[in-house]
């Protein structure tokens, strides 16, 4: 039996394995079906490694469907030793609330949590895993699944060598007795998590069969991991993960991390991250081979990630700061714009004081030497804060400072410096 959505979801590459590939496309044509994806809120925010999962459950509420969304209230206080080489750091019931409240403010973005027939749902697996006793554990879900079962999980036995607690072995327990509770409470047949899940999934199936007298209709897939066509890891830069929180990735550099895409796998992360159809998509994917100079394909993933994520406000902060750099019209900016836009530039801490350009250049190591110095200053080749300086006499003072604490000072047509004043 073929399914729209299954075969939309295989054009754009997002199945990789699946328990029952035509029980699954029975079921999703024949009802409602609820699924659900988790995630364990080890940091205060999500970074775009995991919003993968999350944007294909959103593909199947557009579809009718309803999904499910786990915060590992429970989970992240133990560890999923999926993907490690070594454990992770326990986290403190408050540091695990303060996250899960931070992520519930992202997943807002992506779902739809105000459908009345299919609005999203949030759960957190502290409500029923948070009052359950050792022995409650042991005796109801313990003797469920043998030891030798657990040894053949990929995530357990790579990791027997480099050593392995006890609390992380019994994560794919733990795990399936998520799904077999969302199964019982909340009418959820499919779990659908990254490669590196496929073996809490089933493990997920056999607690749900062992627990269930009838036969349990009940699936789970995953989705390939994301790489580049280098074979490199997604998602990461030299100043490292890219978040979802705007604090530590601005939407400006969200913005540019996706801008910054190869035209090798601009067309595979529109399929993946967007919602864009698939003509719109295939007229992109032409562009690219005919007019790859001109970059659309990428400024449209750009746009579409930056807004769905950020918003219109974020998108167009965005914009107006990616339009000035390429300008150079710096005085656009506020100074809270210039503080986003050069955030990665080097930097420089001096004395607050009023100084003359050429002593300044040199004090900040922005030219080699006061002969240097001039003839930059002379030749134009300066720009303090958008405003080219030719004037040898001129003094960087207050009205140069922004927030009375920074200058960004150009030197050239690309290398921007911030000055600091202490």
């Amino acid at each position: 039996m073929t399914n729209a959505l299954i075969e939309d979801l295989t054009w754009r590459g997002l199945l990789y394995q699946q328990t029952d590939e035509e029980g699954m496309a029975k079921l999703l044509e024949e009802e409602k079906v609820s699924l659900y994806v988790g995630v364990d809120p080890t940091a205060d925010s999500m970074h775009i490694g995991h919003i993968v999962p999350m944007l294909t459950l959103r593909r199947f509420q557009q579809a009718g469907h309803q999904p499910v969304l786990l915060v590992g209230g429970a989970t992240g206080m133990i560890g999923d030793p999926s993907g490690r080489s070594s454990e992770r750091n326990l986290l403190t019931e408050e540091q695990i609330q303060h996250n899960v409240d931070c992520i519930k403010g992202q997943l807002g973005r992506i779902f739809d949590f105000k459908d009345e027939a299919n609005g999203a749902k949030l759960v957190n697996n502290y409500d029923w895993f948070g009052n359950m006793t050792t022995i409650e554990f042991l005796r109801d879900y313990g003797k469920l699944i043998n030891i030798n079962y657990m040894l053949g999980k990929d995530t357990i036995s790579s990791r027997l060598e480099s050593g392995l607690s006890f609390t992380e072995f019994t994560y794919t327990l733990i795990q399936g007795m998520d799904f077999n509770h969302l199964y019982d409470h909340h009418n959820v047949r499919i779990q659908v998590g990254g490669s590196d899940q496929w073996g809490n999934i089933t493990t997920g199936l056999e607690v749900i069969r062992k627990t269930h007298d009838e036969e349990a209709k009940a699936f789970g897939f995953t989705i390939p991991l994301v790489t580049k066509a280098d074979g490199t890891k997604f998602g990461k830069t030299a100043g490292g993960a890219i978040w979802l929180d705007g604090e530590k990735t601005s939407p400006y550099e969200f913005y540019q991390f996706w801008l910054n895409t190869a035209d090798a796998d601009v067309v595979k992360y529109l399929k993946i991250f967007t919602f864009l159809t698939r003509a719109e998509i295939e007229a992109l994917a032409e562009k690219v081979e005919t007019e790859a100079h001109l970059r659309e394909a990428q400024k449209t993933l750009a746009a579409e990630m930056t807004k769905m994520i950020h918003g219109e406000e974020g998108l167009e902060q965005a914009l107006k700061i990616t339009a000035a750099l390429f300008s150079g019209d710096l005085k656009a900016l506020s100074a809270d714009e210039m503080k986003v836009a050069f955030s990665g530039v080097p930097s420089v801490e001096v004395a607050k004081a009023d100084t003359n350009i050429v002593e300044l250049l040199v004090e900040a190591k922005i030219s080699p030497s006061k002969r240097q110095a001039r003839e930059d200053v002379t030749n134009g080749a300066i720009s303090v804060n958008g405003e080219k300086v030719q004037d040898l006499d001129y003094t960087v003072d207050a009205k140069d400072r922004l927030e009375d604490a920074f200058t960004i000072i150009r030197r050239g047509k690309k290398k921007y410096f911030m000055v600091k004043f202490s």
